[in-house]
Parts: C-alpha cells; structure tokens; sequence
C-alpha cells in the first residue's frame, strides 16, 4: 500500500458560495484512530474576505469529546489571519498533530463569509493521516470510489 492510501479524506464543509453568513454544513471529523489531520481549505473566487465566525476573525479549528457537544478551540490551530477576498483561488492548511493530547472531535470553527457583490466560493477537507491501522478499502480512505492503475 503506497502511502496516499493511508488516509482518510473527509468532507468538512460541501464546496458552496456563501454571501453574508455563514457557511452551511459545516461538520465535525472523528479523528479516532489517527496520528494527523490537515484541514485543507479551498478558496474559489472571491469578492469578500472569510473568517471564522466574522470575516475578520482568522479560520481556526475547535474540538470536543462529543460530536454534538461543546467546542473549544484547538491552541495554535489557526491561520495567520482571515482569507482575504484578493486570495482568490487558493489553498489554505492548518494542521493538527493528533499525538499530542487533542479531544476526539474537530471540526472549522463557523466558517463565514463578510457581504459582497457576489460572495466567497469555500470548500473544506480534512486529511486524515498517520492510521493505527491503514484502511483497507476505499470507503475506510472516506472515497466513493478508488481506481488503482
């Protein structure tokens, strides 16, 4: 097994374009089982900045020890500052050791976009990474479908 296949990828937040609130649907990842996990935000076009919880306020990520329960946010997990609406198509990562002592759950902390003309296009990914136990089929990698060639 090549070592792309030795993680999981899940769906944090659905690709969407968001003017003026937050961003919908916003999910918690059960980090169970993994050493790492990257939050890889993808930013499409932009006509205004995105932040957590305001548009000024910088994307950071939070953690509970139930799915529904109440988060706190993970210290030193956040970017520099808020995307800014001239950081058109780009990625943006933060990064969390899950060695270190962490809560089971971790999700964005609501992600929002300020009010434009038109809005912000995000997408959020979380990468799951270092298994205890590799995943072996491409559901347990978080895929709909795998082909290897």
């Amino acid at each position: 097994m090549i070592d792309v296949q030795k993680q999981k990828v899940v769906l944090a937040l659905p690709p969407q374009l968001k003017d003026n609130g937050d961003f919908a649907g916003n999910a918690y990842v059960d980090t169970s089982g993994w050493g790492h996990v990257r939050f890889l935000w993808a930013v499409g076009t932009l006509d205004i900045a995105i932040g957590s919880t305001a548009e000024g306020d910088a994307p950071k990520i939070e953690e509970c020890d139930t799915p529904g329960g109440g988060y706190t946010d993970v210290t030193g997990a956040a970017l520099a500052d808020a995307i800014a609406a001239d950081e058109d198509d780009s990625f943006f990562a933060i990064d969390v050791d899950l060695r270190k002592t962490h809560k089971r759950y971790m999700r964005a902390n609501a992600p929002h976009a300020g009010d434009g003309a038109v809005g912000a296009n995000l997408c959020i990914i979380a990468i799951l990474s270092d298994p205890q136990i590799a995943p072996d089929s491409a559901s347990e990698q978080g895929l709909a479908e795998h082909i290897s060639a």
